[in-house]
């Protein structure tokens, strides 16, 4: 097969997971403007394979069968059990990364028309964690300056408290190790790492999710009130939004109004459009300092385990090479959810975790002696 049809059986491939994808989250998304969005990017996505199928059986090139990719069935999964939201960051990633892509293939016009609206899709996708248009939230925000914005996604927070836990501790113990203490300090040691840190995630998720819980129900209570105090400018606010979403003037403006004849709609709407909350969902303090204990711990448990068995350097090499396993497998994992390499994303996470473990075990070993 020459390179030219290689790269459009590639692009044929690519623009159908996309359609899958954003077929999937458009069921998956209880939001009906978002699952309109979705569909609506899926039918270009469509469109875009077509181009392909046409070139490729202009060419003689049998296709492939329609199915969507591990990746694409793994972020629907994700997707299913967390919520669309908690994807979006690695579907805008690798909407900039197929805009890229077509942006390279110089000189080739469908391409440079499937860039641009890969682009929009882009943008329409981060308009979605934002709650409405950039320019919508503006002229809102000039009005109400006491919205600030949303929360992390959970995906993102796990793999933060295992890398976390596992960098921190491996680094602890090998510091310690680098010392030349005993085997029994150094599992002391590091279970001690573990709880002290698990216990200071905890605390911290704890106190974080608690303000911020606090901060978002007063958002809530403060749009409520001004439903309730001054429903002309909320109106103005809904029709605003609405217009940003394609509907007339006179349209945008009878929908506010119908949605205002029942305030406590119109603060729900107001509060998933304007804000980009949803009120049902403002995050759980114990749920997420739970989270954060169990993921930090299951992270520095790793760099632990060698030494209930072993002593010497037989313990820290084990632990070492445990610890970049899962760093490895953690940073694969990223990497193929995200759509770039998986291997580049590996050996950037083990880099980092061989840089701070080598500064500790260096520093150990300069205020101690060489493990024995």
């Amino acid at each position: 097969m020459a390179p030219r049809t290689d790269l459009w059986l590639q692009n044929l491939l690519d623009e159908r997971d996309g359609a899958a994808l954003y077929e999937g989250l458009a069921t998956l998304e209880r939001d009906a403007a978002k699952a309109r969005s979705f569909r609506e990017i899926a039918d270009a996505e469509r469109r875009h394979a077509d181009i392909w199928v046409r070139r490729l059986q202009k060419e003689g090139v049998a296709l492939p069968p329609d199915r969507p990719s591990s990746r694409v069935r793994a972020l629907l999964w994700l997707a299913r059990r967390l919520g669309t939201a908690s994807v979006l960051p690695m579907v805008v990633d690798a909407e900039t990364k197929d805009a890229d892509k077509y942006l390279s293939m110089g000189g080739d016009k469908d391409a440079e028309a499937i860039a641009a609206e890969e682009h929009e899709h882009r943008a329409v996708l981060q308009g979605m964690g934002k709650g409405t248009t950039t320019e919508a939230r503006g002229l809102i925000a000039e009005r109400e300056r006491w919205h600030r914005s949303g929360r992390a996604g959970s995906i993102r927070a796990a793999i933060f408290g295992i890398n976390d836990g596992l960098i921190s501790n491996l680094s602890l113990v090998l510091g310690v190790a680098g010392a030349g203490v005993s085997g029994d300090s150094i599992l002391v040691t590091g279970l001690a790492g573990l709880l002290a840190g698990a216990s200071s995630m905890a605390v911290g998720e704890y106190s974080s999710v608690a303000g911020q819980r606090d901060l978002l129900a007063r958002q809530v209570e403060l749009e409520r009130r001004e439903v309730m105090e001054a429903p002309e400018e909320e109106a103005a606010e809904l029709a605003l939004i609405f217009k940003q979403k394609g509907l007339s003037t006179e349209q945008a403006s009878r929908t506010a109004a119908e949605i205002l004849k029942n305030p406590e709609q119109a603060v729900d709407t107001l509060v998933r459009e304007e804000l980009g909350l949803d009120p049902d969902d403002l995050g759980s303090p114990m749920g997420a300092a739970v989270s954060s204990f169990f993921t930090f711990a299951v992270g520095a448990t790793v760099p632990v385990v060698p030494f209930l068995f072993l002593q010497g350097r037989a313990a820290v090499g084990l632990a070492t090479g445990l610890a970049f396993a899962v760093l490895a497998c953690v940073g694969g994992l990223v990497g193929f959810l995200s759509g770039v390499s998986p291997l580049r994303s590996a050996l950037r996470m083990v880099g980092l975790a061989a840089l701070a473990a080598g500064i500790t075990y260096g520093v150990g070993r300069l205020l101690g002696v060489a493990v024995s």
